[in-house]
C-alpha cells in the first residue's frame, strides 16, 4: 500500500472505526475480542403490584356559579373583569335601568291612586252608615257602599304589590356578587343587551377545591371495590406526594356519549391552597395487589410502534416483541404478553444490539 493511497484511506475513514480497523491490522483477532461489549441483565421475576389504574383528573372548585342577568335592558357597564377578586355584595354590572324607572313611576302612581280612591270609599262607607242608623238610606245602599270599600282595599294591595315588583325589577338592574370570591371569565361585554337568564360571568371561591375524574363504565366495579383513592397534588417544596380525598362521590349516571362516570373527590384545605381551577392532576384507584411479571424502564427498547426488549441467551442477546401493561413508576412496567418468569432481559438494550454483545452478569433483582 502506497503512502498516497494510506493517506486518502485514513481520510475516508469514520474516527469512531478508526481505531478498531488499526487494532485488526496490527493485532489481529485476538484485540478485537479484547473489545466485546459486555451488558448487565436482569431475571424477570414475578412481583407483587397494586391492583388498581390511574386516570387524569381536573381540579375544579366546589363553589362555583355562573351569574345571569334578570333583567331586560343595554348592558351599561361592567365593572370585574376575569382574574378579578370581588366581595359578597360588590357591584359586578349594570344595565340600563330607563323601562325599570318607567315602571316604578307607574307603580307609585297606582299606590296614590289606590290610596285616594280608598279615602273615598271610606268617607262614603261611614257617611252611609251614620244614615242608616238614622232610617234615610236602605239597607242596599249600605252594602253598595261596604262593597265599594272593599274594592279599594284591593285596589290599594294591588297598587302596593304593582311599586314592589317595579322597585325589585329596579333593583336587578345592578348586578352584584352572590359572594367572596373570583373572577373566572366574562361573558358579555358592555353594550349588548341583557335579557333575563343571559350569562354574564362566572365566580367561584378559592377553597374549597375538587378533583373531577371521568371513570369509564367497564371499570366502575373496579372503583367501587377500590380500597384505596388518592390524587397526586404538587407541593410547595416541588415534590408531589399522593393524598387521600376527604371525600368522594359519583354522578349515578353515565354520559351517554364518552360512557364515562364522573367521579369527585374533594381536597383537603391545605393540599389545595397552591392548586387552580382547570389545572390537571393524576388520580389513583387500588384494591389490593397481585402478582405480575415486571421489568424496570431501563430495559424497554422502543422503536416507532415496536416495543421490545433484549433477552439473553448461549449466543448473545435476541430481539423479543413485548406487550407492556400499566407504568408503576419506580417498580416498572407490567409485561402482559412475550416474556417468561426464566427470562433475562438487557437492561441496555442500546449496547445490547451491537455487534458481538454478550450478557454480564445477572443483576441482582430490583
Amino acid at each position: 500500500m502506497s503512502d498516497l493511497f494510506f493517506s486518502h484511506w485514513l481520510e475516508r475513514v469514520p474516527s469512531g472505526q478508526l481505531a478498531l480497523c488499526l487494532a485488526a491490522l496490527c493485532f489481529g483477532p485476538v484485540a478485537i475480542a479484547q473489545n466485546t461489549v459486555q451488558v448487565p441483565v436482569l431475571a424477570v421475576q414475578m412481583k407483587a403490584i397494586g391492583n388498581g389504574f390511574e386516570l387524569d383528573g381536573v381540579v375544579q372548585p366546589v363553589k362555583q356559579s355562573t351569574v345571569s342577568a334578570q333583567a331586560t335592558g343595554r348592558l351599561v357597564s361592567l365593572a370585574v373583569k376575569a382574574g378579578d377578586k370581588v366581595h359578597a355584595g360588590q357591584l359586578l354590572a349594570t344595565i340600563d335601568d330607563s323601562e325599570t324607572q318607567t315602571g316604578v313611576q307607574r307603580g307609585q302612581a297606582q299606590v296614590a291612586q289606590a290610596q285616594a280612591e280608598l279615602r273615598n270609599a271610606q268617607a262614603n262607607f261611614d257617611r252611609t252608615r251614620d244614615l242608616l242608623r238614622q232610617g234615610f238610606v236602605s239597607s242596599a245602599a249600605m252594602d253598595t257602599a261596604d262593597a265599594q270599600l272593599k274594592s279599594a282595599m284591593a285596589a290599594r294591595d294591588q297598587g302596593s304589590a304593582a311599586a314592589r315588583q317595579a322597585s325589585l325589577s329596579q333593583g336587578f338592574t345592578r348586578v352584584a356578587a352572590p359572594f367572596e370570591g373570583w373572577v373566572l371569565q366574562t361573558l358579555v361585554e358592555a353594550g349588548e343587551l341583557a335579557v333575563p337568564g343571559k350569562p354574564l360571568l362566572t365566580l367561584y371561591a378559592p377553597l374549597p377545591l375538587r378533583a373531577v375524574v371521568q371513570v369509564p363504565v367497564s371499570r366502575s366495579n373496579q372503583v367501587h371495590a377500590s380500597g384505596l383513592i388518592e390524587v397526586q397534588v404538587p407541593a410547595a417544596d416541588g415534590s408531589e406526594p399522593w393524598i387521600r380525598p376527604t371525600l368522594a362521590s359519583h354522578v349515578p349516571s353515565a354520559d351517554p356519549v364518552s360512557q364515562t362516570i364522573e367521579w369527585r373527590l374533594e381536597l383537603p384545605t391545605q393540599a389545595a391552597k397552591g392548586l387552580l381551577p382547570g389545572q390537571q392532576l393524576r388520580v389513583r384507584f387500588a384494591a389490593g395487589e397481585k402478582q405480575r411479571l415486571v421489568i424496570p424502564a431501563a430495559a424497554v427498547l422502543r422503536r416507532g410502534e415496536l416495543t421490545a426488549v433484549y433477552v439473553a441467551s448461549n449466543k448473545g442477546f435476541v430481539l423479543k416483541a413485548v406487550r407492556l401493561g400499566a407504568d408503576h413508576g419506580s417498580q416498572g412496567f407490567e409485561v402482559l404478553a412475550g416474556l417468561q418468569a426464566s427470562d433475562r432481559v438487557a437492561l441496555d438494550p442500546v449496547k445490547a444490539g451491537l455487534n458481538g454483545a454478550q450478557p454480564a452478569a445477572t443483576a441482582p433483582a430490583q
